[in-house]
């Protein structure tokens, strides 16, 4: 169990004379019915308002009196029960409020947000409310405030409340939820492997990678190669001797672009609403890719480089070790939208010859300029595609009409990406495992590696 930390404001003590209490809707609408049931029985003769009014204005009187004498403080503790790591599923939230005793308060209101949902109120006892259960459910990964709390004290009869301005701020309990890799069997390669180390076989001659060749010793070569059945074979001359030659392994420079710059769901009616319905999102599909990438070039000796085109900042050179796969996984995890547009002046410098990954929805044109500046400098580029799939249902004709605007001018940006060389991955498709093979198959990426 983890407790967070609450954000504590002023809280009036008990010697405040009844400090932070206000005076509740409740009370002012009676003395108002009960004045106006007065006035109205002097003006049209009707005894009978006269007994609806004095109940209520005697209730207004008497309440108006009983303002409590001590303080209006309610003491917010949050504690969230973790799920199974890597895993986005509900979580139980233990809520406890108490409210200070020598109070009198009858009630206490309670302000809840969960993810995705808009605030919702609650009206509890204050032995309800400690502790208080509540199941949330977490549909998604990445950086996220799981609860929000606010509560204030009800006096008696309702006649009383808790000051809000003077209860300090809301309880925010905040989590990163990671994104789960999704194991992959086939891994596209750069055109060209310059490193000097790692698990795939190259075409240039060294140690470690598959049979090359039979060849006469010459200076340089080790002795533990000589193949004496091959010399015994071969020879022609006393001394001369022929060693087995073979490939040396290299790795791959891999470089993850993340576009972070927005966070869309399928339902295209909630792209623009404050509280979208329950869904996959496109930074959902593009932490789960990112991360499933990072895992399996960083578990073959890869290097691995990351970065975010909302926040420079955030970037990662293409290293290799177990402590720069965490840090790429963590930078992976801890992505979320910035809910602005921002551009990019200089395109980021990669290593020679690196793999890009560019995960974005391609709805506007820094990640393709950036895409086709990388194509030009040599590199292989595969545009990712995480826009999830789209719903349209409730999208009224002229909005639909505006949709099909968009998703025409974004195919005119993944042409003009395939026709400069870069291709393509839609990793929420049925089909992603094929075009993975597609994609790491030896004849595509003999020639990918060209630039335009």
């Amino acid at each position: 169990m983890t407790t967070p930390r609450a954000q504590e404001g002023a809280t009036p003590s008990a010697s405040d004379a009844g400090g932070g209490w206000v005076r509740s809707p409740a009370q002012a609408a009676a003395a108002l019915v009960s004045v106006v049931c007065l006035v109205a029985a002097f003006v049209f003769s009707r005894a009978e308002l006269v007994l609806i009014a004095a109940p209520l204005l005697i209730a207004a009187l008497v309440d108006r009196s009983r303002r409590p004498s001590a303080g209006a403080a309610v003491d917010l503790a949050v504690e969230i029960a973790d799920p199974a790591e890597g895993t986005t599923s509900a979580v139980t939230a233990i809520l406890s409020a108490e409210i200070e005793r020598e109070s009198a308060a009858d009630a206490l209101h309670l302000r809840l947000a969960t993810v995705d949902r808009p605030p919702f109120d609650a009206v509890l006892a204050p032995r309800s409310a400690a502790p208080l259960r509540l199941g949330i459910a977490v549909g998604h990964s990445g950086p996220q405030r799981i609860l929000t709390a606010e509560a204030r004290a009800i006096g008696a009869d309702a006649s009383w409340a808790g000051d809000p301005d003077a209860s300090g701020s809301p309880t925010e309990v905040q989590r990163i939820v990671r994104p789960v890799p999704v194991p992959l069997r086939s891994l596209p390669l750069p055109a060209r492997l310059v490193g000097l180390t790692g698990q795939h076989v190259s075409v240039r001659p060294g140690d470690g990678g598959e049979f090359r060749d039979v060849d006469r010793y010459r200076a340089g070569d080790r002795l533990r190669r000589i193949d004496w059945k091959a010399t015994a074979r071969r020879g022609q001359r006393p001394g001369e001797l022929y060693v087995r030659r073979t490939t040396a392994t290299s790795d791959a420079a891999v470089h993850l672009v993340l576009d972070a710059r927005d966070d869309l769901p399928g339902e295209v009616a909630d792209w623009a609403v404050p509280y979208p319905r329950p869904g996959l999102r496109s930074l959902d599909i593009a932490r789960e890719a990112a991360a499933s990438l990072a895992a399996a070039y960083a578990g073959m000796a890869d290097r691995v480089g990351f970065d975010d085109l909302a926040d420079a900042a955030r970037a990662l050179p293409p290293r290799s070790g177990t402590r720069h796969r965490q840090a790429v996984l963590r930078a992976i995890e801890t992505t979320a939208a910035r809910g602005s547009v921002t551009d990019r002046i200089r395109v980021p410098r990669l290593a020679p010859g690196a793999l890009v990954y560019v995960l974005s929805t391609f709805l506007d044109e820094q990640p393709v300029r950036l895409a086709l500046a990388w194509r030009a400098a040599g590199h292989r580029v595969i545009a990712v595609d995480v826009l999830p799939p789209l719903a349209t249902a409730d999208l009224p004709s002229r909005d639909r009409i505006a949709l099909r605007l968009v998703l025409a001018e974004r195919d005119v940006r993944f042409e003009r990406l395939r026709v400069s060389g870069a291709e393509r991955l839609q990793w929420a498709s049925a089909e992603r495992d094929v075009q993975l093979r597609r994609l790491a198959a030896p004849q595509r990426r003999a020639t990918s590696g060209r630039p335009a």
